[in-house]
């Protein structure tokens, strides 16, 4: 790197938001089955804090070393459904705490992989987790959790869509918060470093460190540049400006995953906001051109920005995935905040906007009296999207009991806080309650 290139990374750490979003180790557990679930907790805590004993002592070297801010350390796993099968339990709740217990240990701010694959159906580990669900994150700290109910290959498992949705009716009535960590995926990703929605894939190696780079405020101030441009050079800008990034991330992941003598895995270039002011999506694409969120032209912005940041980060690294992208969640970004507050941005255009972008919908709190069929109406809604697009697609929706539209719910912290937002009044039990399985559109044959 010349002095230029020194120069303008420096600016970009200190005045415009870029960081090392998190390094994220993940850890197969496969090993560690064991019909007795006492010993295979054992296993589980043991291999876990064994593996990733060095990881937030590394990332603090890295930060000092480099100059360059992490934000989270974070651990992944195989899916507890498939490890705790063999044990016979009635619940799972005893594997969650077991993975609380070594995330404290470990100082590490979120382990994710308390999660069941079920988009094709289940198998009775997936079900004894999904019942889990609400009592584990309710009663662990830093356990993140999954459920992946529809894929291009498979279709959508209808059956696992109604229970997801009586899931987060269940766990808001314990603690609204458990929501915030639970995602329901469509495609869902073998090496997403990001949380709530990340696990450790059985195709990855035994142990593995894959890391997600963030920049929305950096990639806004490289638009400020070219102000009134055409948008061809909005998205070369994006383009160069991804590039830059994800270079960063790849030397990060490559020396953390020499110091912790573990294979590197993937960059996963992904710009996801925060409630800090300068790190937005949102106002991205407001420096695109749309007045606000949600305007019309929206969608188009997103897709471009979704398109470029990906050729970028292709261009700069052999190893991009994870999921790549933008994210587009209301409660961590100030400007989707600001957009909802001022009702230019509803559900109906995020749903749009999920077609294009990384995820889906992210983040969003509802009335808390909001129908459980409703909301797995919401999760059908978003797979088939991710079903028919041969994306991921997913659903982190938070019912706030005793909330209602327009009012405000404060999360605290990286997650920042959330207007109540309205959701179509309509029934969708009929359709929920038939159950089955919504077939794999006909594109998804490709042998």
């Amino acid at each position: 790197m010349d002095s230029q290139q020194i120069y303008e990374t420096s600016h970009m750490i200190s005045s415009e938001n870029l960081d090392i979003r998190t390094i994220t180790m993940g850890i197969s557990l496969l090993d560690c089955i064991d019909s007795d679930s006492d010993r295979a907790c054992q296993k589980i805590y043991d291999k876990i804090t064994t593996k990733a004993k060095d990881l937030v002592k590394v990332g603090q070297e890295i930060e000092t070393e480099y100059g360059i801010p992490i934000a989270n350390k974070r651990i992944t796993v195989t899916p507890i459904s498939l490890i705790a099968a063999a044990s016979g339990d009635h619940d799972y709740v005893k594997y969650a705490k077991t993975l609380d217990r070594a995330a404290r240990t470990l100082g590490v701010d979120f382990i994710g992989g308390f999660s069941a694959l079920v988009q094709k159906g289940f198998q009775n580990g997936d079900k004894v987790l999904i019942d889990s669900l609400p009592q584990a994150l309710a009663e662990t700290n830093y356990v993140c959790a999954s459920v992946n109910v529809g894929s291009t290959r498979s279709g959508i498992n209808m059956d696992a869509v109604k229970k997801m949705g009586q899931v987060v009716v269940d766990s808001a009535k314990l603690d609204y918060m458990t929501n915030t960590k639970l995602v329901i995926f469509a495609n869902a990703v073998e090496d997403n470093p990001f949380m709530a929605g990340g696990f450790h894939g059985v195709s990855e190696p035994d142990v593995v460190i894959n890391v997600g780079v963030s920049g929305p405020g950096v990639v806004k101030t490289a638009l400020e540049k070219v102000a009134g441009k055409s948008m061809d050079i909005v998205a070369e800008t994006i383009k160069k400006t991804a590039f830059k990034v994800t270079r960063m991330g790849q030397l990060v992941g490559s020396v953390a995953a020499e110091k912790l003598g573990v294979p590197f895995g993937i960059v996963d270039l992904s710009l996801a906001p925060t409630a800090a002011a300068g790190d937005s999506v949102a106002e991205v694409l407001e420096e695109i051109g749309v007045s606000q969120v949600g305007a019309h032209g929206t969608t188009a912005a997103l897709a471009m920005l979704n398109d470029a940041v990906k050729k970028g980060g292709l261009m700069a690294c052999n190893h991009v995935g994870g999921l790549s992208g933008a994210f587009i969640p209301v409660s961590e970004d100030a400007g989707m905040i600001k957009a909802v507050e001022n009702g230019t941005l509803n559900v109906s255009k995020l749903e749009a906007m999920t077609a294009v972008c990384s995820v889906g919908l992210d983040m969003i709190a509802i009335p808390g009296d909001t129908p459980s069929t409703t909301i797995s109406g919401m999760i059908a809604d978003e797979a088939a999207i991710g079903m028919i697009n041969n994306k991921t697609t997913a659903v982190r929706v938070i019912p706030v009991p005793g909330k209602k539209i327009g009012e405000t719910v404060e999360f605290g912290g990286l997650l920042g806080h959330a207007p109540i937002m309205a959701i179509s009044n309509a029934d969708s039990s009929k359709m929920i309650n038939r159950g089955g399985l919504i077939p794999a559109p006909v594109h998804s044959f490709k042998n």
